[in-house]
């Protein structure tokens, strides 16, 4: 076994940051008429300006797999090369397509030379499991280096062309149409970006480097139902029937392919559940949090930081809002790159000092699975 150190990272935003005012020229009208969920939800989440991979006409500039090239391109010098990549790995919760996956895409667009890619498929812990993935590489001596990436492109699946047949069908059963708020919820809450790390067995040349310590994930799935789904509609129950099940009219007119989230399940699990777990996890590791420099949760909305502040309180880790470092109000919540996108930004920032602890919360709604991780600057 050896040690692991991120010793380059590197970002893609597309285009220009989009205002709070301007995202629906961007998103479109559902049926002609602005959102009446979209003033509340944006004054909850706090986020300010985000960033989209498209245009005004609802045109694609970029796809996920080209965002994430862009992203990996970035930590190429002449003291090291795609020719020298090892293991590529990268996570998503927006890939391009079913099929082929995700990581094949991307090394579609950056050429080079054959290697070994794997894609990580989920919500906001895609990411980190694609970290995970080349982490445990390094580690076990199967590569000596890796490059690990996260990204997503929610805008276009998000646009409002994409609910024209679920409007149509339900004007035929309704005077005042709509869409469900776990469907419109999201489209005030998501953005596009990517985001690359370059992992490798001794630290960089660099200023500084970080260690990897530990990455732990854990999932509830056992005891909570979904809440974060796409390709299938739920049901009272909590029950899900997958698109396979259902006819062509049925996942048109229920706009089966967005993406929905079930806020009231969120709020009543996702800081409770991390909180517990956390406390667990710290415990495993004997990692006092007072011994921790900077604190960085992924939270989909500035309405949790108080929250998970008062529960980790609660537990006996308060963390103060001094340690904390969050990008949220102007990166946007970029989904299972948000996390990648908070380490790139204090990473190159010249904050960091050797011996700092990093301390990451990285929870994902879709069956409430959690990454917790511990990076030392070296």
């Amino acid at each position: 076994m050896t040690n692991v150190y991120i010793n380059k990272i590197s970002k893609f935003l597309p285009n220009q940051p989009v205002s709070n005012d301007e995202m629906e020229d961007y998103l479109g009208l559902i049926n002609g008429n602005t959102s009446i969920n979209k003033n509340l939800i944006l004054r909850s989440n706090g986020i300010k300006t985000r960033y989209y991979a498209m245009d005004k006409n609802g045109n694609p500039t970029h796809n996920n797999a080209q965002l994430t090239a862009l992203a990996v391109n970035k930590l190429f010098d002449e003291t090291f090369s795609l020719e020298d990549v090892e293991l590529l790995t990268a996570g998503t919760s927006s890939p391009d397509h079913i099929q082929p996956s995700h990581a094949l895409m991307v090394l579609g667009e950056l050429g080079g030379h054959p290697l070994e890619v794997m894609s990580a498929h989920g919500t906001c812990n895609a990411g980190m499991l694609s970290l995970k993935y080349a982490w445990t590489n390094i580690l076990s001596g199967l590569s000596a280096n890796a490059v690990a990436a996260a990204s997503e492109t929610f805008s276009s699946w998000m646009h409002a062309r994409n609910f024209e047949k679920e409007i149509d069908k339900r004007k035929e059963i309704e005077q005042n149409p709509y869409i469900a708020f776990e469907k419109d919820f999201l489209r005030w809450m998501l953005s596009d970006g990517a985001s690359a790390m370059l992992l490798q067995d001794k630290p960089g040349n660099g200023p500084v480097s970080l260690k990897i310590d530990w990455i732990s994930i854990r999932s509830f799935a056992n005891e909570l139902e979904t809440c974060m789904y796409a390709g299938c509609v739920k049901d009272e129950s909590g029950k899900t029937k997958g698109w396979r099940e259902m006819t062509e009219d049925e996942r048109l007119e229920q706009s089966v392919f967005s993406l929905k989230q079930d806020a009231r399940l969120l709020q009543g699990n996702i800081v409770q559940k991390g909180a517990l777990l956390i406390k667990q996890i710290l415990k495993e590791k004997q990692l006092d949090v007072n011994e921790v420099d900077y604190f960085l949760p992924h939270i989909s909305s500035m309405f949790f930081k108080k929250q998970v502040y008062n529960s980790l309180r609660d537990e006996g880790m308060e963390i103060p809002y001094d340690k904390w470092f969050l990008n949220l109000p102007y990166v946007g919540n970029v989904g299972a790159a948000s996390a990648f996108l908070m380490i790139e930004e204090l990473f190159n920032s010249g904050r960091l000092k050797k011996g700092n602890r990093l301390l990451f919360m990285v929870p994902e709604s879709a069956r409430f699975s959690y990454t917790f991780m511990l990076l030392t600057v070296v």
